[in-house]
């Protein structure tokens, strides 16, 4: 039996708490998670029980949200930061890589936190979530994806702006981010030799030079090395036609070349059901694709659509690894 997975608390002003708890009603006892963080940021009257070790969460009975408590500073109100609780944020974080390092949580899913709570709150020196986790991990090189059972896409780059872009890209870094995306779904997904496909960077993938250069001298040479190698791998393609439903059955995942690229169309096709998965660590990590939204927190209309889709994915992750 797999261990249980650590939920961790995101930020507490937000609506990681209250979603925490409505995915538990949803999910029952048919998947063991347990929650970290302060209980008495929860909602008030949310049936939970305290847990002093991971193992204790197989026994809690479905409806009932195990907790591992982690003490914070302060007590949390919604929708309002509480920068005095930025450094148990950080703290509930590092707490949940020693437990899934030494096996008693099968995989880590964090709740969203918010950036600048951290740097003003804890002078916290990442760019956000991804980044710290591979810091604790002591790995240099992980790939963001955004999945769903209609669409995985990976951003080659990611939180820059889009005049920036051009420059990012280097063959280089488009090649690590593809090898560490196969590698990724031949361990998680189960899918010994994934199709890839990776979208141009210009409109028609720059339609012989007419539209931009670079998909002809940095991406293709690219995609050509690595289908050399034996890589099950095409492009660049148009991008504009990469993701209606006849093209997404022949691949199982698509390279992106910039943020809204990917984000765009899976937001469109499953906004609800998105998860945000962390490749490259050596321990599985999912997140629900949706921020702290303070603008409903603690008004009960939060749904737990991401966070559940969340849970399972990084249960079925954590399965694939055993097998």
């Amino acid at each position: 039996m797999l261990a249980p997975i650590a939920l961790t608390c995101g930020e507490p002003a937000g609506i990681g708490p209250e979603i925490a708890v409505k995915a538990r009603a949803v999910l029952g006892d048919s998947l063991p998670f347990f929650w970290m963080g302060d209980p008495r940021h929860l909602p008030e009257g949310s049936p939970h029980r305290l847990i002093t070790r991971p193992a204790e969460a197989l026994s809690v009975p479905g409806g009932v949200l195990p907790v591992l408590p982690h003490p914070f500073a302060a007590p949390a109100t919604p929708g309002k930061i509480t920068y005095a609780n930025a450094r148990g944020v950080i703290e509930v974080i590092a707490r949940a890589v020693d437990l899934v390092t030494r096996g008693e949580a099968s995989a880590i899913c964090t709740a969203p936190l918010h950036k600048k709570a951290l740097k003003d709150g804890a002078g916290f020196v990442h760019p956000g979530h991804t980044e710290f986790l591979a810091y604790l991990a002591q790995v240099e090189d992980v790939v963001m994806m955004l999945a769903s059972p209609k669409l995985r896409v990976v951003p080659a780059t990611i939180h820059i702006p889009l005049a920036d872009v051009p420059r990012a890209l280097t063959a280089a870094g488009l090649e690590k981010v593809i090898r560490i995306t196969a590698a990724g779904l031949q361990r998680d997904c189960g899918l010994p030799r994934p199709r890839m496909v990776v979208a141009g960077l210009n409109p028609h993938a720059g339609e012989g030079g007419a539209m931009g250069h670079e998909d002809a001298s940095l991406i293709a040479p690219v995609v050509a090395k690595l289908a050399a190698e034996g890589f099950d791998i095409r492009g660049p393609l148009p991008a504009d036609t990469l993701f209606h439903a006849r093209a997404r059955a022949g691949y199982d995942v698509a390279i992106c070349m910039y943020h809204d690229q990917a984000l765009i169309p899976i937001k469109t096709l499953d906004f609800d059901g998105g998860v945000n998965v962390t490749l490259g660590l050596p321990f599985v990590r999912t997140s629900p694709d949706h921020g702290t939204a303070f603008d409903i927190a603690g008004k009960g209309v939060a749904m737990a659509d991401s966070l559940v889709a969340a849970l399972r994915m990084a249960h079925e992750m954590a399965s694939a690894r055993l097998r």
